[in-house]
């Protein structure tokens, strides 16, 4: 009876190898792009770049909305690094709860909190973000993820249910590592922020600011008005 068992088991082995492969596991479902056409109604965005982009062609794209309990962030930048968002007391880099959306060497996209001592950002452990998703596309890092409204009082993650600038940074990464942000001055939100608000903000990027100031419109109206007058 045993040489029979053997035989059988032997021939349930081979069948597993030959034509009944081992289960795989599910696919994980493709990332859902970052809707825009909802922005100002049921999320705020941020949109920094060409007039008229989007979560995929401005250089930086975030937007906001309140679910239940929390809130859910979406972040994009055209880099092959990293993307974040700071809130902050003020305007400035130094004492900010950061969240940012980090490539890495294996490809995949990571969500990583931090907190910035002076113009370095130091990484906690401690992650307020959960449900996250991130992709690396189109020489792009895109993420989602949520984190409480409320949270314990700890300097390091701030109550979302306050108002505080926003500020937003991008750049490359090493070895899963953020460095320096592609810009010396990253963009800031021109006021506070409250999640109580949506609202669809665009700032220029300093390729489309150059004669959109005040100041610029100003010389050229007198640059014109002198060509047509002449020299005395």
């Amino acid at each position: 009876y045993w040489i029979l068992f053997l035989v059988i088991y032997l021939v349930m082995i081979y069948s597993d190898y030959t034509g009944y492969p081992f289960p795989t596991a599910p696919p994980v479902d493709p990332f859902a792009k970052i809707r825009v056409d909802d922005c100002g109604k049921t999320k705020g965005c941020f949109r920094y770049g060409k007039p008229g982009c989007n979560a995929e062609t401005c250089d930086y794209f975030l937007s906001y909305r309140r679910i239940g309990a929390d809130v859910e962030f979406e972040l994009s930048a055209d880099t092959d690094g990293w993307v974040a968002v700071g809130f902050s007391s003020d305007k400035k880099m130094g004492g900010d709860d950061v969240m940012a959306c980090v490539h890495d060497d294996n490809g995949r996209v990571r969500i990583q909190h931090f907190y910035n001592v002076g113009q370095w950002a130091k990484e906690i452990q401690r992650n307020p973000a959960r449900d996250e998703e991130g992709v690396f596309e189109n020489n792009r890092v895109t993420c989602r993820f949520k984190r409480p409204v409320y949270v314990p009082r700890e300097e390091t993650i701030v109550d979302l249910h306050l108002s505080w600038y926003y500020l937003f940074a991008w750049g490359p990464a090493i070895q899963g590592s953020i460095t320096r942000h592609d810009i010396d001055s990253p963009p800031v939100s021109e006021r506070v922020v409250s999640i109580y608000k949506y609202e669809d903000i665009f700032m220029p990027s300093a390729a489309y600011q150059t004669f959109s100031s005040p100041f610029c419109l100003l010389l050229i109206v007198a640059l014109t008005f002198y060509l047509l007058m002449g020299t005395p």
